[in-house]
């Protein structure tokens, strides 16, 4: 086991962050955890690893931070002299300032010292980055473009391996092992978008709907970031489905339908029923056709007793249509919300939560009926995180 072989705190945090980077984790998740929860237990301890290096505390604080364990940032106080500043010997430590820098992007409101931190070590790497040479040089200059925290694991994954490589205390099995799993997932993944590419194009929606975006491969793109691993192929494969709907939807709604069209196809969601697609133009039937045959796929697949699932996702799937109505009305009437009437439709349009409750469906026994209320009651995560999506797409788009 690659865990059995090493002792010192600093040898576990460089293998559990080599694991998670090299994205097979997923192979290792009771031993991680082992690992880390044993060091948050002890990391205040006076064991001489944690006191002057910079590079192992700062690892430290962010494998412990980014797999939700509680550590404060008060940790990095003592790498700072008594005028508040960061002592003048950090300049020379290059992987400990690296390794600061990615812990940064961890920080929450209030870590204050992690702010002063990010512009320090920024305006430090910036400034050496073209006079290093060999897999540090490379690392910084990705960490400077995608700090680990901010990229999709499948990518940040290949392009470690160059990067693990060529560092001299590599583990040659480890190394070889994720290169293997990285091939053998990859296989998987094509043959699942292999098989949606299918499905997507019996639906023959770029030809018969010319005015919809086909982006049935940037959505699995998509569902990829969210996860990845072998176990959740029936879920990728639904979310991947549903979000192809909802862009159609959108499309129809903000591009396409007139706004009798789109009053008609809005009660048709809410009735949830074929026979509720009688009164709609025949583009508006096969679209209709194709969510609901999603949404049976997903209850057949699910069985009776864990249908209460894909009942949430229609309720999720329903609310974002009502907010695609709204804002098609708003429009056709040539009326400009206050803000106070636009961020609550704006952030459901946002797409965040229906996606939020989709994923959860096909994930297995680790989601209970909890999950999904948590989700309805609108937790302020899910609010922060549809605030941030639906104001950078609208910065965008202004």
């Amino acid at each position: 086991m690659l865990t059995a072989t090493v002792e010192k705190p600093s040898q576990k945090l460089n293998l559990v962050d080599a694991i998670q980077r090299l994205s097979v984790s997923y192979h290792f998740d009771n031993e991680i955890q082992a690992i880390l929860q044993q060091l948050q237990k002890t990391h205040e301890s006076d064991d001489p690893e944690y006191k002057d290096d910079l590079y192992t505390v700062a690892l430290l604080f962010r494998l412990l931070r980014q797999d939700g364990y509680y550590v404060s940032c008060d940790m990095f106080k003592k790498f700072k002299d008594s005028k508040g500043n960061f002592k003048g010997w950090l300049c020379n430590d290059v992987k400990g300032i690296l390794s600061l820098y990615e812990a940064t992007h961890l920080r929450v409101k209030g870590d204050d010292i992690l702010d002063e931190a990010l512009v320090f070590t920024t305006t430090h790497l910036e400034s050496v980055a073209s006079q290093l040479s060999g897999p540090l040089a490379a690392q910084v200059t990705h960490a400077l473009k995608q700090p680990i925290r901010k990229g999709l694991q499948r990518l940040e994954a290949r392009h470690y391996f160059s990067v693990y490589q060529e560092d001299a205390s590599h583990d040659q099995v480890l190394l070889k092992f994720a290169k293997l799993d990285f091939n053998l997932l990859q296989k998987v993944h094509q043959k699942e978008l292999s098989e949606i590419a299918s499905w997507w194009k019996d639906l023959d929606f770029p030809r018969k709907l010319p005015f919809i975006r086909d982006r049935v491969v940037e959505c699995y793109f998509w569902v990829l970031g969210v996860y990845f691993e072998p176990q959740y192929c029936f879920a990728r494969r639904i979310l991947t489905k549903v979000i192809s709907m909802s862009s159609v939807f959108y499309d129809i709604y903000d591009v396409y339908g007139t706004i009798e069209e789109l009053d008609l196809f809005t009660e048709a969601i809410e009735r949830w029923d074929m026979s509720a697609a009688d009164k709609l133009p025949e583009y508006m039937k096969m679209s209709y056709q194709a969510l609901l045959d999603v949404y049976t796929e997903m209850e057949q697949n699910l069985g009776e007793e864990k249908s209460f699932r894909v009942q949430y996702a229609i309720e999720a799937m329903k609310k974002q249509v009502r907010a695609y109505h709204q804002e098609a009305k708003w429009f056709h009437q040539k009326y400009i919300p206050t803000m106070d009437e636009y961020m609550p439709v704006a952030l459901t349009s946002s797409n965040y939560a229906m996606l939020a409750t989709t994923s959860l469906v096909g994930m297995g026994e680790l989601v209970t009926k909890d999950c999904f209320e948590w989700l309805f009651s609108n937790p302020k995560m899910v609010t922060a995180s549809e605030v941030v999506g639906r104001l950078m797409d609208d910065i965008v788009s202004h």
